[in-house]
């Protein structure tokens, strides 16, 4: 294939849907005339994220407006991508399977439609008190070659790259509303330990699986959280590319994916070197 421009959004959205499509509609036009031909927005562009993870009893709960995955605003989406492939996240209406709970759910579509759809799986905090947790990882195909998605947290497990990597995707999108930490949260947002763990789980799960890491993230703040940004493009060998860094604004980068990823995995090939027998189940671990 050749090279493909990528482009990451570090940006803030809100729960009015006409303003976030303004923003959707800004950041689409800068990524096209930076040559950008697949944009990952961040987690909940579509309707803004929770404005808080820790509910207090009493206080009425602030919600995303929940979105059908065929409905209007998934059809506005499709027609500014136009010929780039665009991720969002948003609210997804719930249905039979999930008790009528919506699920915290991205699309990837072109102007000829959707491409692919993940409903994240991993609840940080409370996040399960608004959401039902989807249950699968799936790649799928683009004209810029087989691609996974995920949301935010899902990044902290491995086992969801790894089945991404394993379905045969090459790039994933990972799409976030990731915050700072609540508690002694450092002066310098680019030191504080949770935006630190963020670009950890970003370098780490490009390295481990060798594929090109794709990071979107939220900016600013919402309700009683400062989301970190840090939006970047990694390669396979775990090399940030491109980063916004604490600010928002759009990380790009070009990658020739699969020479990129077929050196990377030539000699020290981590999925071909695998010794899943030695693994085994492992334990289940109950919270604590």
């Amino acid at each position: 294939m050749t090279p493909t421009t990528f482009g990451a959004a570090a940006q803030g959205f809100v729960r009015d849907l006409d303003e976030d499509f303004v923003r959707i509609a800004a950041t689409i036009d800068r990524a096209r005339a930076a040559g950008v031909q697949v944009l990952a927005l961040p987690e909940a562009a579509m309707g803004g994220y929770l404005s808080s993870l820790h509910d207090v009893p009493g206080t009425p709960a602030d919600r995303p407006p929940q979105l059908d995955p065929d409905g209007p605003e998934i059809r506005r989406l499709v027609a500014l991508a136009g010929d780039m492939v665009v991720a969002a996240g948003y609210c997804e209406t719930g249905d039979d399977a999930s008790g009528g709970r919506p699920y915290n759910s991205c699309v990837a579509v072109t102007g000829d439609g959707i491409l692919g759809h993940h409903r994240k799986v991993h609840q940080p905090i409370n996040e399960n008190s608004s959401y039902a947790a989807g249950d699968r990882f799936a790649a799928f195909d683009t004209p810029y070659g087989r691609t996974g998605m995920m949301i935010c947290y899902d990044k902290a497990f491995p086992e969801a790259a790894r089945a991404l990597a394993d379905d045969g995707a090459r790039t994933v999108l990972c799409l976030s509303a990731w915050p700072a930490s609540r508690t002694n949260r450092a002066p310098v947002l680019a030191e504080d330990r949770w935006a630190r763990r963020f670009d950890l789980h970003d370098r780490s799960r490009a390295l481990e699986n060798q594929f090109v890491w794709v990071s979107a993230n939220q900016a600013g703040t919402f309700g009683d959280m400062q989301l970190v940004a840090s939006a970047k493009i990694v390669d396979p060998g775990g090399e940030v590319l491109a980063t916004t860094g604490s600010e928002a604004g759009l990380a790009v980068a070009t990658v020739d994916v699969d020479a990129e990823v077929d050196a990377a995995r030539r000699v020290m090939g981590h999925l071909r070197d695998r010794r899943p027998a030695a693994y085994g189940p492992g334990p289940v671990h109950a919270g604590v």
